[in-house]
């Protein structure tokens, strides 16, 4: 299985997006008015990397597998669940996908991990890591950053789109991370926060202890493998 079918179709279902190490002031980017604004200039990642990052790491040969993120001995991947949140399933979802939801729709959150096999510079990659969420319809970046994440390459990105006539905040992070030696095994790892515009204050306190509970780490406290 190469990297692209699983990998593409994941990024693809979560719309993707994303920010900076420091802790989100996403009330802030939830009041943003639900009207679809007016087109920005491309982004410089979208001029510099059209292709996304699923189809980059096929084409460069990197197999990626779909990992429980509870299933991983190496590494600590992990997301808080807000009272009244639940997990949600969802068969069109890589296996071992982490999806939680507020209701029976959106606000949800998702969190998946890919066990990597195949050389490749993160920094690269990474800058190809917005291109899947500036694809959607009228997206418009609201915030991004590619600062390290717990030690790890990492590359988040905030903004908004056009879903089913609904406007779209989302939270976007991607993450590159290496688990504990001996095996120093390379992962993708991806979440995404995303809810309703109209809907940002009343869901702003839950979505930014989702954010913030966030965690990719080796387990023990030790220091992130490069």
């Amino acid at each position: 299985m190469t990297a692209r079918p699983v990998l593409a179709a994941a990024l693809a279902a979560v719309l993707a997006c994303g920010c900076t190490t420091e802790a989100p002031d996403y009330q802030s980017v939830w009041s943003t008015p639900s009207s679809a604004p007016a087109p920005e200039p491309e982004s410089t990642a979208t001029q510099a990397a059209q292709v996304p990052l699923s189809q980059f790491l096929e084409e460069i040969g990197v197999v990626g597998q779909p990992v429980a993120p509870d299933k991983l001995a190496d590494l600590t991947v992990s997301m808080p669940t807000p009272a009244g949140w639940e997990p949600y399933r969802d068969a069109s979802l890589a296996p071992g996908t982490r999806m939680i939801a507020k209701g029976d729709t959106y606000p949800t959150a998702m969190l998946m991990v890919f066990e990597l096999d195949g050389e490749f510079d993160a920094a690269t990659a990474l800058r190809h890591a917005d291109v899947d969420a500036e694809m959607s319809e009228n997206f418009r970046r609201l915030g991004s950053s590619d600062d390290d994440f717990n030690g790890f390459p990492s590359s988040v990105i905030e903004g908004s789109y056009d879903l089913a006539g609904s406007r779209m905040h989302t939270y976007n992070r991607v993450v590159i991370a290496t688990g504990a030696p001996p095996q120093r095994q390379r992962y993708l790892v991806q979440f995404t926060v995303t809810g309703y515009a109209d809907k940002a204050a009343e869901e702003a306190p839950d979505i930014e202890a989702i954010i913030n509970g966030f965690t990719v780490e080796v387990p023990g406290g030790a220091t992130a493998p490069r």
